[in-house]
């Protein structure tokens, strides 16, 4: 290619397309075509005839669902506020009941109603749904715990073109320090979005908070460290893991017994994951499971600061590498400049 500024322009461009494909390729994978698997219900009810019962519904929906018995309604409810299942069916000649945990996942308690909905049909009766965890009512789908997640994961992710880009001429100390200032002021926000502003949380707004800084730190740190070795790739790098499969993941649309494997796995220990469903846990379900989520917040966070760490070990190095070489030629440190305003654009842009 003749036009070093053709090649130029073209060589930037890799990045929207990737993202473009990357984007395309994670939302559509996880969200278009929503399908159960394997999702977990439960039928109320002892004895041969509900046992029969039960395996009747399991062989009517196949691997779509995993239908165990319980011997009572609160032994169902408990298993629905502990989110190891998704409905349970009480049935009955009169009045048959679909008991549902729709803070758990909106879209889940529809997919179990349509479910149960042809079962109670044939017994000519209506089906009851009954709520156990309804979330507030400014949030009616309980879906604004999953834009607040977007909200934090921007300002976090873009906030690493800054501090990599701009501040690359500053110790690595600092940029640390300016990467925990910065997921404060993050977590302020989010919090404030919560509470004040959108009246998702109704309490425990301070642990709310405190979980917003842990996820905005993680992925700060994260990206701080990784811009040492990936310079300008760093915001595809940030896009790939904090929205490509963060956001897919994250079970904040759908739990990952509707979705492939492949985004259920990821939901396991994802930082996405662990946010949203450790604010559900302190918000509807009396904190169970939060040690977990929060555990894995705080593995996120380890790791961005292990990998800020070794950044720094080999910035280190590199700038004693210099000074024995005594200088760096002025034109490398122009390409360096103009690189890092050109990463500093794109990243903004996106």
């Amino acid at each position: 290619m003749r036009s070093p500024a053709l090649r130029h322009v073209l060589t930037h461009l890799v990045t929207p397309l990737l993202m473009c494909l990357g984007m395309g390729l994670a939302y559509m994978g996880a969200f278009v075509t929503p399908e159960p698997h394997h999702l977990p219900v439960a039928v109320v009810g002892s004895g041969p005839e509900m046992k029969v019962f039960a395996q009747t519904v399991k062989d009517a929906a196949g691997d779509r669902l995993d239908v165990r018995t319980v011997a009572n309604r609160t032994e169902a409810v408990d298993l629905l506020k502990s989110r190891d299942i998704t409905g349970a069916y009480v049935p009955s000649s009169k009045t048959p009941e679909l008991v549902v945990a729709t803070a758990a996942s909106d879209m889940g308690a529809t997919a179990v109603e349509k479910v149960f909905t042809p079962v109670a049909a044939q017994q000519g009766v209506p089906l009851k749904v009954t709520d156990v965890a309804p979330p507030v009512d400014d949030d009616p789908t309980g879906q604004g715990l999953f834009f607040l997640l977007i909200a934090l994961s921007i300002g976090s992710y873009a906030s690493v073109a800054a501090l990599g880009a701009a501040g690359a001429g500053l110790p690595m100390r600092i940029r640390a320090l300016l990467a925990v200032g910065v997921s404060g002021v993050v977590s302020v926000i989010g919090a404030a979005l919560a509470g004040p502003v959108f009246h998702l949380a109704h309490h425990d707004l301070a642990s709310v908070w405190a979980m917003s800084w842990l996820y905005s730190a993680g992925i700060l740190f994260i990206g701080v460290g990784l811009h040492t070795f990936l310079k300008r790739w760093t915001t595809l790098a940030m896009m790939v893991l904090f929205v490509m499969l963060n956001f897919t993941s994250s079970g904040g649309l759908f739990r990952p017994e509707l979705q492939n494997g492949f985004f259920g796995t990821l939901h396991a220990f994802w930082n996405g994951a662990g946010f949203v469903e450790g604010i559900r846990s302190l918000l509807y379900f009396g904190r169970d499971g939060l040690s977990g989520n929060v555990g894995t917040l705080a593995a996120w966070l380890v790791i961005g600061l292990l990998v800020t760490a070794v950044a720094g070990a080999v910035e280190r190095a590199r700038a004693r590498r210099v000074v024995r070489e005594e200088a760096v030629p002025a034109a490398e440190e122009a390409e360096e400049s103009e690189e890092a305003e050109e990463e500093l654009e794109e990243s903004v842009a996106v």
